[in-house]
């Protein structure tokens, strides 16, 4: 199968675990993006060092840095637009039902779903012109699109791995973030914007406590094989997907 091919493509979390996973990935297609700009939270560090690599700086709890990062990739794409948003910054603390708070819950919620929200919000402009530019093609991630990056935890019919781990911020940020897959979708997708969220996988190694790549604690999908599935998946999605959960396997999720 082919790779991704996308003119331009803005990754969120990109300071550490899957978000620079997936910047290398993009890097090593086939035909790698034009316009690849990683947003991160620390522009001198493992992204800094990649040559002639964009990187601004775009904390998703604020709105003018996210204003600051809409700046900075129109100057560089300039009326094409940008084809690809991937939400990709997470955050998440341990707790259980039990011993859930308020301020988890509020800092969670703000950065998992939020975040993405105003995102999207700010980079719909460039949005649309890139697809406006290609309106002669159907809907796909090298036309126009926003990938949420979520977890099978924020699904309410499968309710995966209470017992072991409940977590219940993170879960409930993630049926959020899924609820506002569904919106994006509902809304943009007259104006050719795919929106889809995106499993990638239960994968190691664990996670730490900032604003970094969403990923969970343990499990048996390496980040390479998370990596690789998550980008051959963006390459396959279409019209029939716009508004739908899948994982890294290329398999759909139930909401």
């Amino acid at each position: 199968m082919e790779g991704l091919s996308v003119g331009s493509v803005l990754l969120t979390g990109c300071d550490g675990g899957l978000g620079l996973g997936l910047l290398k990935g993009l890097l090593e297609q086939p035909s790698p993006p034009q316009h690849l700009f990683a947003a991160c939270l620390d522009p001198q560090g493992k992204v800094g060092r990649v040559p002639g690599l964009p990187c601004p700086l775009a904390d998703v709890t604020d709105p003018n840095s996210i204003k600051a990062a809409v700046r900075k990739v129109r100057e560089e794409v300039g009326s094409a637009g940008l084809n690809l948003l991937i939400n990709n910054v997470g955050t998440t603390r341990r707790s259980t039902l039990a011993t859930e708070t308020a301020e988890n819950m509020t800092l969670v919620y703000t950065t998992n779903t939020i975040g993405p929200l105003q995102t999207s919000q700010a980079f719909l402009p460039l949005l649309k012109e890139a697809a406006e530019a290609r309106r002669q093609q159907g809907m796909s991630c090298s036309r126009a699109a926003i990938i949420n990056i979520s977890s099978i935890l924020g699904s309410i019919e499968a309710a995966k791995a209470w017992e072991e781990r409940q977590d219940v911020c993170y879960r409930c940020s993630k049926a959020a973030l899924n609820m506002l897959t569904k919106c994006l979708a509902l809304e943009y997708g007259s104006s050719g914007i795919l929106c889809v969220s995106v499993d990638p996988g239960c994968v190691t190694p664990p996670l730490g406590q900032g604003m970094v790549s969403d990923r969970r604690r343990t499990g048996p999908v390496t980040e390479e094989e998370s990596v690789r599935g998550v980008l051959r998946l963006l390459a396959r999605l279409s019209a029939t997907s716009n508004g739908t959960f899948w994982d890294w396997r290329g398999q759909s999720l139930p909401w």
